[in-house]
């Protein structure tokens, strides 16, 4: 399917987006859909569901507009939908103080059920950086992320790329100021 018809950012702006993108299975599923179509029997044999739970998650997604049906065909009298994302990327609202990054969450549970036998590259690094060098680098690594976005081939195995650049929180915040 051309992605070029499709916008390039779908901004979660509502509750019911929020809590479709908030669940790990309907995450896993807009993953399958991420480079191209497929059907309900598809999607589940992918994540690992039963169909009917596949096509509960799949009208969840449609319903809050983050995935649409771009192919029907008839198999045996039966038509067959085939489910696309919406849009190339989608943009979760930031979660404010406190509250649960979802994306992170799901990234987490990700590596967490990922194969050990497979290469992986999981680095955490400890930075002081300006504020200019913070921005640099977290657009570096945004078109990094976009460079390797538009060379993905759906015929390849799937990789997931999760960066957090990010202002931890001081002690002095963390403990009320307290000393």
């Amino acid at each position: 399917m051309p992605t070029d018809d499709l916008p390039e950012t779908l901004h979660v702006t509502t509750d019911e987006q929020l809590r479709a993108v908030s669940n790990l299975t309907r995450h896993r599923i807009m993953a399958v859909l991420r480079f191209e179509p497929a059907t309900i029997t598809q999607i589940a044999e992918r994540v690992g569901l039963a169909k009917g739970s596949s096509s509960y998650h799949v009208r969840l997604l449609e319903r809050a507009g983050l995935v649409k049906v771009v192919r029907t065909r008839k198999v045996r009298g039966v038509t067959e939908r085939y489910y696309a994302m919406a849009a190339r990327s989608i943009a979760l609202p930031d979660p404010g103080e406190g509250g649960p990054d979802v994306l992170m969450r799901h990234a987490v549970a990700d590596l967490e059920a990922s194969p050990t036998d497979r290469e992986r590259h999981v680095r955490m690094a400890h930075l002081r950086l300006t504020e200019e060098h913070f921005a640099e680098l977290g657009a570096r690594l945004q078109a990094l992320a976009d460079e390797y976005r538009e060379l993905s081939d759906p015929s390849l195995p799937d990789a997931s790329l999760v960066f957090a650049l990010f202002h931890p929180v001081s002690h002095g915040q963390a403990d009320g100021g307290a000393k």
